[in-house]
């Protein structure tokens, strides 16, 4: 093999070590799409994990985690194109790349448009508003750690758990501005509301997504969650609140005054979400359909606030001269029009970026053949219940969109019961620790100096008494579907 005698000895042999386990004969021998007792499957291993290595670094390294994990994909695919090359079957390759690009085209658009409506929102001022109304009305801390755990586990099912966790988080930081403790503790209380919240709903999470996209759990079955996502939460709150000093925070006098638009933006958002499931489960469509729908109602619309803002902004300046208010003609004077495209290019293109690595190098793994073992020893060496319940907890340490991914790949045949128990447990079992979820991760940033991994790993037993008491429930309330398998 003239490789091997290359002028670099060391790259010679890399490359001739690969051409001759990629060769036809070697395939043969392991079969034509296990790669698993290869070098190159060991390879590709060694490379996921120190890329997700270096995600779970992210806080302390200062990279953004949608790095290593691009790169790692393109290695891991590039070395299942260069095995299959060899062995005269380049097409097998392109076919299943072109297959797990398409799902992560799905989820990914459909993402980016709920993220598009979010940022519409924040530019129209619609959670400034609401975090306003909380400042002013000069809540207790305990009243306030109530409220905020509240609303993060009520919102997170509408607007995701990241976006929720961060504008809580945001009350939290100004009204308890240098209490590190009681903003540890409120911002704990957030992160695993907004988990719970997000569990019992396809729009919370975007392993909740996943499932509901993949078809194995209806809209309205994620519903069967509710209470157990309830519980989930209400238990370490509880135990937190006793926690709690009785102190009340000086007021904060801030009047927030929504956009133009801003409540018939929130109503597009309520009628695109309407959309995505009526194409789901009327048409027997991908959401993303009603999603991408979605996007043109936006868009529409922003045409019309641009075409009416100068009539708009005449009749409310004649109103501000009239009553003498110069901060009403400041202001206007510093409108700009709406614009959807400037909304979209505010998404989170690193979780996005981020997500599509993952989904890449996972199935670059699973079409190597790894998940078949993964799913040999967790759904046909272990039961399901506790196989679901150990890749929960395995959440808390590698993020549960690479775990839910990999049991939709796997697809093992499992009853309803246990399609919706991996749906709660990938979802509230990242918050065990502050790097387990997205929510966490964001709030770590926004609340620097306060919340922390090691404040955070405090509560984690009472977290994980909550973690135990949903699945218990779940096991409970869902009996009867534990033995309907859903046709997959």
């Amino acid at each position: 093999m003239r490789l091997a005698f290359s002028p670099r000895p060391a790259l010679g042999l890399t490359l001739g070590a690969l051409a001759l386990l990629a060769s036809p004969l070697a395939l043969a021998a392991a079969g034509p799409l296990d790669l698993t007792n290869s070098m190159v499957g060991g390879m590709a291993l060694v490379f996921f994990v120190l890329a997700y290595l270096l995600v779970m670094g992210e806080e302390f390294l200062k990279m953004r985690k949608s790095k290593p994990v691009l790169v790692a994909a393109g290695i891991i695919w590039a070395l299942v194109g260069w095995v299959y090359v060899q062995a005269g079957q380049p097409q097998a390759a392109e076919d299943a790349f072109r297959h797990t690009l398409l799902e992560f085209t799905e989820l990914m658009l459909f993402l980016l448009v709920a993220m598009t409506y979010i940022n519409a929102m924040d530019e129209r001022r619609v959670f400034d508003a609401l975090r306003a109304w909380m400042l002013e009305r000069g809540f207790s801390y305990r009243s306030l750690f109530w409220i905020t755990g509240s609303l993060a586990f009520v919102i997170s099912p509408i607007a995701d758990n990241l976006t929720t966790a961060l504008l809580m988080c945001a009350v939290v930081t100004k009204v308890a501005e240098g209490d590190h403790r009681f903003i540890n503790l409120c911002c704990v209380n957030i992160v695993v509301a907004a988990n719970a919240g997000g569990a019992f709903s396809p729009f919370g999470d975007i392993t909740t997504l996943m499932v509901w996209q993949a078809g194995m759990v209806k809209f309205y079955e994620f519903f069967d969650l509710l209470l157990p996502s309830l519980v989930n939460y209400l238990v370490p709150a509880v135990a937190m609140s006793f926690f709690v000093k009785k102190h009340h925070p000086a007021p904060h006098d801030e009047h927030i005054e929504l956009k133009r638009g801003a409540r018939r933006i929130i109503a597009l958002f309520l009628l695109t979400v309407a959309s995505a499931v009526a194409c789901h489960t009327l048409l027997h469509l991908p959401p993303v359909l009603g999603m991408m729908t979605g996007l043109g109602y936006l868009q529409f619309f922003g045409y019309y606030l641009r075409r009416t803002l100068g009539r708009s902004l005449a009749r409310k300046r004649d109103i501000a001269v009239r009553r003498g208010d110069q901060r009403a003609l400041e202001r206007l004077g510093s409108v700009v029009p709406f614009d959807v495209f400037n909304r979209i290019a505010r998404a989170e293109w690193d979780t996005l970026l981020f997500f599509y690595g993952v989904v890449m190098c996972v199935g670059g793994l699973g079409f190597m053949g790894y998940l078949s073992l993964l799913s040999e020893l967790l759904y046909t060496q272990w039961d399901a219940t506790w196989a679901n319940i150990a890749l929960g907890l395995m959440s808390a340490v590698i993020d549960n969109i690479p775990v839910m991914f990999a049991v939709l790949t796997m697809e093992p045949e499992m009853s309803h019961g246990h399609w919706l128990l991996i749906t709660l447990t990938a979802g509230v079992g990242g918050s065990l620790l502050s790097v387990g979820s997205a929510a966490g991760v964001a709030v770590m940033g926004q609340a620097r100096g306060s919340y922390t991994f090691m404040g955070h790993l405090r509560w984690s037993p009472i977290i994980l008494l909550g973690y135990v008491a949903s699945i218990l429930l779940h096991l409970w309330l869902n009996d009867a579907s534990f033995s309907l398998y859903n046709g997959h």
